[in-house]
């Protein structure tokens, strides 16, 4: 299996002190049919309620698969299919991530990713399959018409933007490196679930 947006449900082990839970193992990610070695972790805090971050990507041969979750308040989590001959280019998937649930989302390289938190002082941890490489950074602005994300928010409140987002150009203006390849997954509307 390559190519596919996975929502993933680690298990947690609860007693009276709290949970337990193994976010990775990647013995069983592989057994499971994701072959993405993970080599950085990232870790963001966002103090406002809407900032939004995204839609960012990088280039081959820094491409990166991504493996995203919330570890402090929840998030609308969003990803866009930018691989060239894909039935689903240009459409979009979402998932809502919080610390509660402990649900992930399983990112492969060829997807656009951005977030919008729905609580302050959201915190969010991923890993990634390869190196920041700035000069392999990209993205799409997270209001392309083309895409039309359905960003859950309020009338009239705009999102917390960074600077670099707010000049990110339109999906039209991009040549994205990415192939729909044989064995690769159209997006769906909902990511297939797995519980490793």
């Amino acid at each position: 299996m390559t190519g596919e947006v996975l929502l993933i449900r680690p298990r947690r082990f609860e007693d009276d002190r709290g949970w337990f839970s193994e976010t990775y193992n990647e013995r069983n990610f592989r057994q499971a049919g994701m072959q993405s070695r993970f080599v950085q972790d990232n870790h963001s805090l966002s103090r406002e309620k809407y900032t939004l971050r995204g839609l960012h990507f990088q280039r081959p041969p820094f491409a990166q698969a991504k493996l995203v979750r919330c570890s402090k308040g929840r998030i609308f989590d969003v990803t866009v299919d930018i691989r060239t001959g894909s039935p689903s280019f240009g459409g979009w998937a979402s998932v809502e991530l919080s610390a509660e649930g402990g649900e992930q989302l399983f990112v492969p390289a060829g997807f656009l990713h951005g977030f919008l938190t729905l609580t302050p002082d959201a915190e969010v941890i991923y890993k990634v399959s390869d190196f920041y490489d700035g000069a392999s950074d990209a993205g799409v602005r997270w209001d392309d018409p083309a895409i039309a994300v359905n960003w859950p928010l309020p009338e009239g409140v705009p999102p917390t933007l960074s600077a670099k987002d707010r000049g990110l150009p339109l999906l039209a203006a991009i040549d994205s490196p990415f192939m729909f390849q044989p064995g690769d997954v159209p997006l769906t509307e909902a990511p297939r679930e797995l519980r490793p």
